[in-house]
């Protein structure tokens, strides 16, 4: 089993254009989010702690993997690639799957992370999504994405303190 290493992490930059900021923001709730499973093993990892939720660590960066697939690569850059969740089950990304590992999960997070910033790379923040019916621009994403990560990386702030005692991370 490989572990999940923690990764370099920079306070978002106060000072800069529009972009850096809100990019700067997004990669440090992204770092965040890697840094909160950081440590755990695969069962603790898996495991509800948090009752009645079924939401573990594991489950909720698989969420942010298929979120930023969603919000980056299908609804604004209109790219070509697998559809993150299964048509009968559209919070799929909520269960773990035989065969998978926190180590995984984590892995393809950070490598759906960098397909992101690539799908998006030449755009303008007023530039509208490409998507079918899409109807925002990557300003909208990207603020809405800082949102959903942050919002996530308070429920694993949760979910790691109630599995191991672990804060501030």
């Amino acid at each position: 089993m490989a572990d999940v290493i923690p990764i370099a992490r920079n306070r978002p930059i106060s000072r800069g254009s529009e972009r850096a900021m809100l990019e700067s923001m997004l990669d440090f709730y992204r770092a965040t989010v890697v840094n909160k499973v950081a440590g755990l093993t695969d069962e603790q990892a898996f495991t509800a702690v948090v009752s009645p939720s079924s939401l573990t660590p594991a489950t909720v960066v698989k969420h942010l993997a298929g979120t930023e697939r969603f919000w980056f690569s299908i609804d604004f850059a209109n790219l070509d690639v697998e559809w993150p969740w299964p048509d009968d089950d559209l919070h799929g990304n909520f269960r773990i799957e035989p065969g998978d590992t926190l180590a995984a999960i984590v892995d393809d997070y950070v490598r759906e992370c960098e397909k992101s910033r690539r799908a998006i790379t030449d755009a303008d923040l007023d530039d509208s999504a490409r998507g079918q019916d899409m109807d925002f621009t990557l300003r909208f994403a990207m603020i809405h994405m800082i949102e959903e990560t942050a919002r996530h990386c308070g429920h694993l702030d949760l979910l790691r303190e109630a599995t191991d005692g672990t804060v501030g991370t």
